[in-house]
């Protein structure tokens, strides 16, 4: 388990990281989201130990990062932001040099080696020297090197930034896998990510937490929530049907596609049944009808703008 209390993390007059508090158990895939400047990175940071906090503390399995720094951060693979590595080395003799650093030795290095290369898929770059990657492919060696020993905690700091949508799906299906015993925190502002690996979400801005829960639950807090989408064939008014239904508490006209709708739900409560009724005794010009579970960058604007305003 992560245990994070009252960890703070000011630079000079400015403050990072405000008093968060909160815990990740084992088997999560945590998604750690912000606009930028909220503080996810130097949260990462301080969890993994590469930056002190200036107060509170991150224990991880029990040991204390401050007080315990090897013990601790022998549990964790860390992905930081950029994936710096060696670019004169090529792939193969840095992933070895990284097996020799955690510990390895004689056949257990290749071993684990190609344990690496085979669920990162860098077999074909294997002899390329760093500095000559793509984007992608770099970021693939810095999570092969984040996996090496096996952590029992994955920090991973924007996982796919850089890597076209094969690539995202196969690094999302690896942290799938590894997170069935191991903790997996994601850092990212992408939230497609989100509701793609993530069983828990906590959003931050200005270093405070703003919201915390899975990503239904999340979902759930948008004004979306249980909203019914309607496109027409024609024009039609169905705003003038749905004016005294008390289940609903607006309808908003897309200004992009044509002939189309979002019925909003009073207190995100189901309303699809009763508009359904409506369309069918209005006999509405319906070609489709689609109910939303909510919209996350909608929460996400909701609880991180008026953070988002103080720079």
């Amino acid at each position: 388990m992560i245990e994070i209390r009252n960890l703070t993390k000011k630079f000079d007059q400015f403050t990072a990281i405000d008093d968060l508090s909160f815990n990740v158990k084992e088997g999560e895939v945590l998604g750690f989201l912000g606009p930028n400047g909220a503080g996810k990175s130097t949260t990462m940071k301080v969890i993994t130990g590469f930056l002190s906090p200036t107060a509170g503390s991150v224990i991880i399995d029990g040991y204390d990062i401050t007080k315990n720094p090897i013990e601790a951060k022998s549990l964790i693979g860390y992905l930081p932001e950029g994936a710096p590595c060696y670019g004169d080395m090529t792939t193969i003799d840095f992933l070895n040099f990284i097996a020799k650093v955690r510990g390895y030795r004689g056949d257990a290095i290749r071993e684990r080696v190609q344990y690496v290369v085979d669920e990162v898929d860098l077999s074909s770059v294997c002899q390329q020297t760093i500095d000559t990657l793509s984007k992608g492919f770099r970021r693939r060696v810095g999570l092969a090197q984040a996996i090496m020993h096996d952590p029992k905690v994955l920090i991973l700091d924007e996982p796919t930034d850089g890597l076209d949508p094969n690539q995202k799906h196969h690094v999302r299906k690896l942290i799938k896998s590894l997170s069935r015993d191991k903790i997996v925190v994601i850092s990212t502002h992408i939230l497609e990510e989100v509701t793609a690996v993530c069983t828990r979400a906590i959003i931050i801005a200005k270093g405070k937490i703003v919201a915390d829960g899975t990503p239904s639950e999340l979902e759930a807090q948008s004004k979306y929530h249980h909203a019914v989408s309607v496109r027409l064939t024609d024009d039609y008014d169905l705003a003038a049907d749905l004016v005294d239904v008390p289940e609903v508490i607006s309808v908003e006209k897309d200004s992009e596609v044509e002939h189309t709708f979002t019925i909003l739900a009073r207190e995100g409560k189901p309303i699809f049944s009763r508009i359904s009724e409506i369309a069918q005794s209005k006999q509405w010009p319906v070609t489709e009808f689609h109910v939303s579970r909510g919209e996350l960058e909608d929460v996400f604007r909701n609880v991180t703008q008026p953070a988002e305003g103080v720079q």
